[in-house]
């Protein structure tokens, strides 16, 4: 074991006093001045293997503090790298006191076969007014509409502190501090603690292929570097390139590990946290990035993500961990036995921009259903629920790209071929195989590209109430909420029929099969209606519609085409459907 695993590091606060430690192995001499000590000079001892420590007396929270790295050629004023609050990125380190009480939350997340996760960003989600930036209690506020949704999962954009006042987040400075125009540390346990109580849980994406821009404190921390690098927290040779600069943690030396680690026990142990989302693997465990090439491999990478998820199982063995690598490595969620990362899931690389184009294209004859199925039956080692399918989320939805809903209708999102079409999605989201998430806005068909400047347009939910209604029924439908869709959150998944000339396709969905079990889901992609279409249903009987997106209830303008069951008698049944519409039929 590691030296830096036998004691805290960072700041440890007491009842008469604290304890300071901090790693700067090429330090000559290390002190802490803050508000305790009138901005002087409490000097650290050193414990050897480059570790500094004191106990220092008249600590209180919420008092600011600094360390001072003293080197041959001056001192450095650093933030401390553990620090849980800042004032700014660019201000000082604070002092947090950890207790808080959760009371009698010990919340289990659902299996990954029956969670629908939601991606939010908390500086737009909710905003009170457009020149604020969003927080934790402007999100807490909305809990009971993504209750009343049918949400279980909360995915959260990252929340570390950030140089820039409004931000995406993935440019995080200090990864254990809660970013202050957010809210107070406080405040985001209580977010986490009111999801809790509403059965929702919380997911965060965190970001340790790169750690900042190149002016944050951990850049040369101790004053040494080689070739210009990072210093100790970096690697400082061919290994350090990321797509934001030299900036690539140094995952071979345990105590960046240790500083990673003992992060995600921080998120899941000390904050009650039900899983991360670690962004842009590609860039731990290869040079590049997205390249399987052995040559770019990193092994410290790999050996780092097995050891994030076997210390997350631990503290927390239902924690919900999700891989960004959009490779398609079935090694990502293999598990660490077989060699792999050991993940419970990835994000689905491909899906989201094949219902794109299948979607946005105007003329029906340029949508390729084929891509669509081929899509929708990729699977990551025989296991449906080891990808997250979505058609919009932060980074499909900008980068150059837009909402689905703005795609399909430039300028309109509210046309009627932008609520039809993106209604498809989401019925393919939430009916196909896979972990389905929606991104935040999605359900009342907000237009647009994402950025952090913008917020949602809450009044749309009001007016477009029909559209997140058939987001309600479908995610009841698809957790099995009226008790004859046990199929959704199967494993198995069957294409029925593919008709690139009409422009139709029906799915089965199945988990141990029968009555209540066996779900058949048809789409029209074409802009006509379409009578009697011969749909094969696996067995015989009636087969009732538990969903029709057409219906008017869900907008006035649909035509609500008439049809509540089919008895099948043979091998199929004839079905009215609607322009741009879905059906989902179930048996009782």
């Amino acid at each position: 074991m590691s030296k830096s695993t036998k004691k805290d590091i960072g700041v440890v606060l007491h009842k008469d006093h604290a304890s300071f430690r901090v790693w700067a192995p090429f330090a000559v001499s290390v002190s802490v001045t803050g508000m305790f000590n009138g901005w002087g000079r409490t000097p650290l001892a050193s414990e050897g293997d480059g570790y500094w420590a004191a106990e220092v007396g008249n600590v209180d929270a919420g008092q600011e503090y600094k360390f001072i790295i003293t080197t041959g050629s001056g001192d450095l004023y650093k933030n401390d790298p553990r620090a849980k609050y800042m004032t700014t990125t660019q201000g000082n380190s604070v002092i947090v006191d950890s207790s808080f009480d959760w009371e009698d939350d010990d919340f289990t997340p659902p299996p990954l076969n029956q969670q629908v996760i939601y991606e939010l960003h908390v500086g737009t989600f909710n905003r009170p007014d457009p020149a604020s930036v969003g927080t934790f209690e402007t999100v807490t506020e909305k809990l009971d509409y993504l209750a009343g949704l049918g949400i279980n999962m909360i995915e959260l954009m990252p929340i570390g502190s950030m140089a820039y006042d409004r931000g995406w987040g993935y440019a995080t400075d200090y990864i254990y501090a809660i970013e202050s125009l957010y809210g107070s540390r406080r405040e985001f346990l209580e977010f986490v603690k009111a999801a809790h109580a509403r059965g929702i849980g919380v997911i965060l994406d965190v970001v340790y292929n790169h750690f900042g821009p190149g002016s944050l404190d951990l850049w040369q921390f101790d004053g040494w570097s080689q070739d210009g690098k990072g210093g100790i927290y970096f690697y400082n040779d061919w290994r350090s390139t990321t797509p934001w600069g030299d900036n690539r943690p140094d995952y071979g030396r345990v105590e960046v590990q240790d500083y990673i680690l003992d992060n995600v026990r921080m998120w899941i142990q000390e904050c009650h946290l039900d899983g991360l989302r670690v962004d842009s693997t590609g860039f731990i465990r290869t040079v590049w990035g997205h390249n399987d090439d052995p040559g770019n491999d990193i092994p410290d990478g790999w050996w780092l993500m097995q050891r994030i998820n076997r210390l997350a199982r631990k503290i927390k063995p239902s924690a919900v961990m999700i891989a960004e690598d959009l490779s398609g490595n079935h090694y990502i969620t293999k598990p660490e036995s077989e060699g792999g990362a050991g993940f419970g899931a990835q994000w689905e690389v491909n899906l989201p921009f094949v219902l794109k184009g299948a979607l946005e294209t105007v003329e029906d004859s340029g949508r390729n259903l084929s891509e669509v199925c081929s899509a929708l039956s990729r699977y990551y080692n025989g296991d449906a629920f080891q990808r997250v399918i979505y058609s919009d989320s932060h980074d499909s939805d900008a980068n150059g790209g837009a909402r689905l809903s703005e795609e399909i209708s430039p300028g309109n999102p509210n046309s009627i071929y932008s609520r039809r079409r993106s209604l498809m999605a989401a019925s393919i989201i939430l009916t196909a195989p896979g972990v389905p998430m929606l991104f935040q806005g999605q359900e009342f068909v907000e237009g647009g590209s994402f950025n952090d400047w913008n917020a949602l347009d809450w009044s749309r939910a009001e007016k477009l109430e029909g559209i997140t209604l058939a987001y309600k029924h479908l995610i009841s439908l698809r957790k099995n909420g009226y008790g004859n869709t046990r199929g959704l959150s199967g494993q198995s998944f069957k294409i029925l029929h593919l008709n690139e000339e009409s422009k139709v396709m029906a799915y089965h969905r199945w988990d141990q099969g029968g009555a209540g079990d066996d779900v058949i889901v048809v789409f029209n992609f074409a802009n006509r209606t379409q009578k009697d279409y011969f749909i094969n249903f696996p067995r015989k009987g009636v087969w009732r519609v538990r969903f029709n997106s057409d219906w008017k209830g869900y907008s006035p303008d649909f035509k609500d085409a008439p049809i509540a069951e089919v008895n099948v008698e043979g091998d199929g049944a004839t079905v009215l459907l609607a322009p741009y519409s879905v059906l989902i039929f179930s048996q009782d």
